[in-house]
């Protein structure tokens, strides 16, 4: 039996290693496509990079938006995260909620996929609740080290690369995604 093909849309290596680990038994390849950045709700987000991706690609594109979204602050920064980490680091999103007494917040991963140009978009998303916590672990992965996931006592810069696949945000959209391509 051959291996599923999937062209990942990202440039984000650290994205893109993790979706190898968690589609143990798919063809992930890497499709570098500079999208634009959407702003609206995650699920539009990603339908648009989406619909973008397979334009450039011209077959079958995963693409991915990832939120985290502070409780206290209504669910932002939510899609917009990256901009805010890329200026505040893990350290300014812990301290953004420093006059909260509220730290829960989730992390929410949306992929969307498509068979083609012309096929419909398929969004699958997961979502793992925690709270933002002063850095912790390793800090070469986003905003891991200040998210701590409930049940845990160590953040996704802490915990082993298995345990963070079978709990996040990102590992529980693939398993969905897993779920469709089962089906099909």
């Amino acid at each position: 039996m051959s291996l599923r093909k999937i062209n990942f849309v990202t440039g984000n290596t650290g994205k893109l290693r993790e979706v190898k680990e968690i589609l143990k038994n798919f063809e992930v390849t890497n499709v570098d496509v500079d999208l634009n950045e959407y702003q609206g709700e995650p699920e539009f987000i990603a339908e648009r990079k989406c619909k973008e991706a397979v334009e450039a690609v011209k077959g079958p594109v995963l693409v991915e938006d990832t939120s985290l979204c502070f409780n206290a602050m209504g669910g932002l920064p939510g899609p917009y995260i990256k901009w805010f980490l890329k200026n505040l680091k893990p350290e300014g999103l812990h301290n953004m909620l420093a006059g909260f007494t509220d730290k829960t917040a989730y992390a929410q991963c949306i992929f969307a996929y498509t068979e083609g140009v012309g096929h419909p978009i398929h969004v699958f998303a997961g979502k793992c609740p925690g709270q933002i916590v002063l850095p912790r672990g390793d800090t070469s992965f986003g905003w891991d080290p200040c998210f701590q996931p409930d049940g845990f006592k160590e953040t996704f810069g802490e915990m082993s690369k298995e345990t963070k696949n079978q709990i996040s945000h990102r590992g529980k959209a693939l398993e969905l995604l897993k779920e469709y391509f089962e089906k099909n």
